[in-house]
């Protein structure tokens, strides 16, 4: 009756209120698909959302439910009922319409392919299929950032990776209300992965979508330069970002800030980038899920297969053949999220080991790193939902996870190959010696100019012939001096041993701490990057004759222009030497002036050379200048050589005659011979000078050798020090190693005891929140392990027993044990005893509730009582009916 008097209620809308309900789509925008998964439950779920959907909302909707294989399927004539809008069994090839129900057939998968759905046959057995993983997934690939992902009701964690592909796209996941929701396990495992962007009641969720889409996004504009106040804003965000979490997004692409803002700022329906900024000064938590946003947490097993078994078959055989049986292979797993990507490669590791089968024990130790210490914690723990069978194998699954409540957890052997902690790729020092390093799906989203600078750092950590793997969307740029692919299509490559000098490796804490501006799509200039670059620069701005560039020694680092007129290079080994270079009538004037250049900051110039060319001579100048600006350039000198027309005085001596030519001849060598006596000079006085700076030079290294031979010293007495702390490390690592092993048995053994009892137990603190908890326990109480933390007064229980909460206060208050029994409300009883906790110091640190099942007793008490009851009121009868004939003879 709701449905239909919802269903009309829409009917008899005006017009006007079904108009503004159409999602704004700017530009041409495709309409929205929205991918709704559901299972138990889910009917009436489906039907009330139905119900609530505005007419002409313009968008699609697309149902995966859990349907018997059986059996035909009924669902579109039961949700035609809900709707006006028109609901479809999809059929091999549907094109999606807008404003229309799709809904999946039985014993089908579906997937989407640019917008049409194509139906294909279950790859798994049943009971193992995940329908609604395998459509979400090509709904984030179709759709991208524009995909919509709604849980409803139902049991298991089926959703929860489709949903991560739809996360990883940009897209947006709205989860129904636990609450409200027939079965919760569904919408808790999306929760819990904290996935959701929107949780609300089921009436509530198209609301949202609708609202949700009528924000216009920012990023549906072409590439162009932001509005000031808009760049303005951005940057502030990126501040309260780095003053809440102390970690810095400018660094990140400029697109993915944009559509990551631009996400949050449509679930909170708000329009302007500084009313956003507004909202996040006042809202801390939100700041908290915008970091969230950022981090970009989505990953699963295995991801890219070939990838990883060219790993197992190819990269790990060739590391441990060239490895001494013993050694320890190391490798890094950065940005590791939950942990599914470091678990993967301790996999594929064991796996190698088995079938490479290599002489001696080889062992692995994995570094896995995020900013996110939540998701650290999590993967720590190493506890995975259930429908990450849709990655992992049969086979794996058995060996590697053990089966558990919440799924699955990866076994005691794999998790101690891998040591989770929190770390800034792009701020923190990184690990060395590596042997393996992962860094898969990270680059693609930092800016080009951070990727630039990682990969060398990658280089640095690598040992040689280390393994670097990436994601397919990444590639090592321009580095391929630094690595070499190991073939096929997956990304894996091996470090080279570059034969070019390489620039020095940049560390993560020398990286250049952007401004929050640097996200602008106007970065700071950089400075050219080759030297060849910086100085045609220099040579065009300052001058327009030939010039070399040199170092202190004249060896030539670069020439510009056309120098064969003055330099040649030498007979005999190629040498770039400017002076072995020089022509004649250059050669000794230019090593005079270029010592003369290094002392002194100001340029020096040669006026009126004679340089012996092919052709006859060459009036050159020649200007020599060291430069001193700071960069890569500074210390280098520039020579530029400038023809100049001979003198008068010359031409009028090529008119004279020839008996004047000895004349000319001589004095031509009177002038060397002065010159070399000049040079000679000058040689002198700088042999002097140099001597004397020797002198002071030995003095001071005879000093520099006592400070050595002193700091030895201390450092023998240092090292000494250490080895002796690294011995009584060790030493009290191996009690703490036992220590966690004892913990571990007796953790073992308490689980064990507790569920071998079949008593339901609930351990609370002195505020009555819940503890620890048995599996029993979850039969009177509705309990999941995220309600650890929670007041047990805020639980929905099964007992008929209201006054729980006084009488736990009241044990806390006196001390004093009590117990009672307790009625559920589907019949059964129970003996319920509430106890002090008491720790080993003798302190009262909370209470321990059991419960005991009586049913049978009661059953049986109740039976007996009947019975007496019964017996009772027929010997009654018996003594009514005596007496009467007793009074009958008496009469």
């Amino acid at each position: 009756m709701k449905l239909k008097s919802a269903r009309k209620h829409r009917r008899k809308g005006p017009a006007s209120d079904a108009r503004p309900s159409r999602p704004a789509r700017p530009g041409r925008m495709p309409f929205p698909i929205v991918g709704i998964g559901a299972s138990a439950g889910g009917l009436e779920a489906l039907e009330q959302f139905l119900a609530h959907v505005p007419a002409g909302s313009g968008m699609a909707f697309v149902i995966v439910q859990h349907l018997d294989p059986t059996h035909k399927g009924i669902m579109p004539e039961l949700l035609q009922r809900a709707t006006v809008m028109k609901v479809i069994q999809v059929k091999d090839r549907t094109r999606v319409r807008p404003d229309c129900v799709y809904v999946i057939p039985p014993n089908k998968d579906m997937s989407i392919l640019h917008g049409v759905l194509h139906l294909l046959e279950p790859a798994a057995p049943r009971g193992r299929r995940l329908p609604i993983d395998f459509f979400l997934r090509s709904l984030a690939l179709d759709q991208q950032e524009r995909s919509i992902g709604v849980i409803l009701s139902g049991m298991g964690s089926d959703g929860t990776l489709g949903l991560r592909a739809i996360k990883e796209k940009a897209g947006v996941v709205l989860v129904q209300e636990p609450a409200s929701a027939k079965f919760d396990s569904m919408p808790r495992s999306a929760m819990d992965a904290g996935l959701a962007d929107i949780v609300a009641p089921v009436e509530e969720l198209p609301g949202k979508i609708v609202a949700y889409l009528h924000r216009a996004p920012l990023m549906g504009r072409t590439e162009v330069a932001l509005e000031h106040k808009t760049q303005s804003a951005l940057e502030k965000a990126v501040i309260l970002l780095r003053a809440h979490t102390g970690h810095d997004f400018s660094l990140y692409k400029r697109n993915t800030l944009y559509r990551r803002i631009e996400r949050r700022m449509g679930i909170h329906q708000i329009h302007k980038m500084a009313t956003y900024v507004h909202y996040l000064q006042e809202n801390s938590q939100e700041l908290d899920l915008l970091f969230k946003e950022l981090l970009i947490g989505v990953t699963n097993f295995f991801r890219d297969p070939a990838a990883w078994e060219q790993l197992r078959t190819q990269a790990i055989p060739t590391l441990l053949a060239n490895r001494s049986p013993g050694q320890a292979l190391r490798a890094w797993v950065p940005g590791c999220s939950t942990g599914e990507e470091a678990y993967s490669l301790a996999i594929v590791f064991k796996e190698a080991i088995e079938q490479s089968k290599p002489k001696g024990n080889f062992a692995l130790q994995i570094f896995a790193t995020d900013l996110d210490r939540d998701a650290i914690d999590k993967a720590r723990q190493g506890v995975f939902p259930a429908n990450i069978a849709a990655d992992v194998s049969p086979e794996r699954l058995n060996r590697f996870f053990a089966k558990n409540e919440h799924g699955y957890q990866v076994r005691k052997e794999i998790r101690d190959l891998v040591i989770f902690a929190p770390q800034n790729l792009i701020m923190d020092p990184p690990f060395t010696k590596l042997d393996i390093l992962s860094c898969r799906n990270l680059l693609i989203y930092l800016a080009p100019e951070v990727q630039k600078k990682l990969i060398p750092l990658f280089h640095y950590s690598l040992n040689p012939s280390g393994i670097l793997v990436l994601g397919s969307a990444e590639t090592i740029g321009g580095a391929t001096d630094l690595f070499a692919p190991l073939g096929g299509k997956s990304r894996l490559y091996r470090r080279t041993e570059s034969a070019l000098p390489s620039e020095p490796v940049e560390f993560p804490s020398s990286f250049s701490a952007a401004s929050p501006g640097a996200v602008e799509a106007r970065p700071a200039p950089h400075p050219p990057s080759s030297l060849e670059s910086l100085a045609d620069q220099l040579v065009l701005q300052r001058y327009a004759p030939p010039a070399v560039l040199v170092n202190d020694k004249g060896d030539i680092f670069y020439i510009s222009g056309r120098t064969g007129k003055y330099l040649e290079p030498p007979a005999g080994r190629a040498n770039w030497n400017l002076f072995a270079m020089a022509r004649e009538g250059l050669r000794y004037e230019l090593a005079g002036a270029f010592q003369k250049a290094l002392r002194q900051q100001q340029s020096v110039t040669l006026h009126g050379l004679k340089v012996g060319t092919i052709g006859g001579e060459q009036c050159v100048e020649v200007t020599l200048q060291r430069l001193e600006e700071a960069g890569p350039l500074q210390g280098l000198v520039m020579i530029v050589f400038t023809d100049m027309a001979p003198p008068l005085a010359a031409k009028a001596a090529v008119r004279a005659s020839k008996p004047h030519a000895g004349i000319a001849r001589v004095a031509e060598l009177e002038q060397e011979l002065q010159q070399v006596r000049a040079e000679a000079r000058t040689t002198h006085e700088e042999m002097q000078t140099s001597q004397e700076e020797l002198r002071s030079a030995n003095e001071e290294l005879q000093s520099t050798n006592e400070e050595l031979q002193s700091t030895n010293e201390e450092l023998t007495t240092s090292k000494e020090e250490m080895q002796s702390l690294n011995e009584e490390l060790q030493t009290l690592n191996t009690e703490l190693q036992a220590k966690v092993d004892e913990l571990s048995r007796a953790s073992n053994d308490m689980k064990n005891l507790l569920d071998s009892t079949d008593i339901a137990t609930l351990f609370l603190d002195k505020e009555l929140h819940v503890r620890r908890f048995t599996s029993q326990a979850t039969s009177l109480f509705k309990l999941i392990p995220g309600d650890v933390g929670r007041p047990i007064t805020d639980l929905v229980s099964n007992l008929n027993y209201p006054t729980l909460g006084d009488d736990v206060r009241e044990v806390l208050r006196t001390l004093a044990s009590t117990e009672k029994p307790v009625a559920a409300r589907d019949g059964r009883w129970f003996t319920m005893r509430i106890m002090p906790y008491r720790t080993l110091d003798d302190r009262i640190d909370g209470v321990v509730i059991t419960f005991g099942d009586i049913t049978a007793a009661k059953t049986l008490e109740t039976k007996l009582r009947t019975k007496q009851a019964g017996l009772e009121k027929r010997v009654g009868d018996q003594a009514t009916q005596l007496a009467r004939r007793n009074r009958g003879s008496e009469a």
